[in-house]
């Protein structure tokens, strides 16, 4: 019997279904057993499950649906093209999607990064940096440039080279050895800098440390073995941490005094995410390699895009030096026309600057959650914020991991849920709410949005 994906469905059926097999990414078992949400259709900023109930998407299904649900140009782009050519690869060989795209996204990078290299995620967009990073130093004749810098919990991809560049410990253990080379420093949370000992005072003297740190790692490993820092532009994992100005010009700084590339991993924050084609533009800095993924088809098909600099692509231009990576699927054909479909909506309608426009309204809607006693800080850039929750809010202290898995997983994940908000409540680091929803909302969804976390967080703030 074929699928047909506008039938009427059995949900206990299909949840029983899915109990027994199809294994979930990052979901623990307890998820199938009280049985799995069934989403059926998306339109706009909605979601819906099986039984028609609508949900505000506040994480753009994960981080990735920038244009909105339903939109048909972009449906319309992906079956015209696999009409006309439905799989090629770009191993020797090259169809025009792929050729337009790449022009495409190297006029929208900043500085001189005019060579795309596909991927089919953000995680093969990280692992193909780390490579990339470690062949161009032995072209240059320093083979044992081979470390990377990361940030502490910061998350850069599950493959065994970008899971050594992530930084959190609890992803990592089970997989051990990893890939070596990967070394953290503090990351941009402000809101703790006492904890980091650190300038809690001065967010831009704070951001001079942090960025200090990177050159205390490099020193410390010793900088003729240092490839590449990777630091995404606004931190996900932990809440959403914005980098304090002036952080990007002193990393800058100092990966050009010893000779180490510096990596903007924009997998979240690209394609509009805090109002640029690129956040390291939007940021007014000028990394050496971007990767990026999930907004760039707005996730109607997969595609990621490493993004590479003129200094960095040139030796790769010779007839000896040919960089032995790739991926099946990466640039597949559909992918690349749903992308420029994608990218022709956000010209059109003008979405990176409607995300510059209403973020400060956003911000301020979240900010009003402040008056609420377990609310601690609100952060973040864009269209992309994070919710600090805390236990005290006079002293900071957070909950420890008992009191945080029942607090998001036990509450405020099914509460929020139930209110007809997605969002994420993480707990990679201190406990969060996390949004980042479509970059079509505005005013009336983000006092919607509001709305719905005022009333499950003073609930929550109730039982505590």
């Amino acid at each position: 019997m074929s699928f047909d994906p506008t039938a009427a469905v059995d949900v206990p059926a299909l949840q029983a279904s899915a109990k027994r097999h199809m294994w979930p990414h990052f979901t623990n078992r307890k998820v199938l057993d009280d049985g799995i949400p069934v989403i059926t259709r998306g339109e706009g900023h909605h979601i819906y499950d099986a039984s028609g109930k609508a949900y505000i998407d506040g994480l753009a299904g994960l981080f990735v649906v920038n244009a909105g649900h339903g939109r048909d140009r972009i449906v319309e782009a992906a079956a015209k093209q696999m009409k006309q050519l439905d799989f090629m690869p770009i191993w020797s060989y090259a169809h025009p999607a792929a050729i337009e795209l790449s022009e495409r996204l190297s006029s929208y990078a900043p500085g001189e990064m005019n060579k795309v290299f596909f991927t089919t995620g953000g995680g093969e967009a990280v692992e193909s940096a780390f490579k990339l990073a470690k062949h161009y130093w032995k072209i240059q004749g320093k083979p044992m440039k081979h470390k990377v810098i990361s940030r502490s919990v910061a998350y850069h991809g599950t493959p065994q080279g970008a899971l050594a560049i992530t930084g959190i410990p609890d992803m990592k253990k089970f997989y051990e050895p990893l890939t070596p080379g990967g070394h953290r420093v503090p990351n941009t949370n402000f809101y703790r800098a006492d904890e980091m000992g650190a300038p809690s005072d001065d967010l831009e003297a704070f951001g001079q440390w942090a960025a200090n740190r990177i050159e205390e790692a490099i020193l410390f490993e010793g900088a003729d073995t240092v490839a590449a820092v990777f630091l995404e532009p606004v931190q996900n994992s932990g809440g959403c941490f914005p980098p304090p100005p002036g952080y990007f010009k002193r990393v800058r700084e100092i990966c050009d005094q010893y000779d180490v590339l510096l990596v903007s991993d924009e997998v979240i924050c690209a394609y509009g995410r805090v109002g640029d084609f690129f956040a390291s533009k939007a940021l007014g800095y000028e990394p050496d390699i971007i990767t990026s993924a999930k907004g760039i088809t707005s996730g109607y098909v997969p595609l990621g895009a490493m993004i590479v600099s003129d200094k960095v692509s040139e030796p790769f231009n010779s007839v000896e030096n040919t960089f032995y990576h790739g991926f099946t699927f990466a640039g597949h054909p559909a992918a690349a026309a749903a992308a420029l479909a994608n990218l022709d909506i956000f010209e059109e309608e003008d979405l990176n600057g409607r995300v510059r426009e209403n973020s400060p309204l956003f911000r301020a809607e979240l900010e009003k959650l402040l008056d609420i006693d377990i609310v601690g800080d609100v952060r973040g850039e864009g269209y992309f914020f994070g919710i600090e929750l805390v236990k005290d809010k006079a002293t900071k202290e957070t909950f420890n991991e008992e009191e945080s898995d029942r607090l998001l997983r036990d509450y405020l994940s099914p509460a929020l849920w139930d209110a007809g908000l997605y969002c994420r409540a993480d707990d990679r680091g201190d406990p969060v709410i996390q949004l980042a929803p479509p970059l079509t909302i505005g005013p009336a969804e983000f006092a919607e949005i509001g709305g719905i976390l005022r009333s499950v967080l003073k609930d929550a703030s109730s039982k505590i």
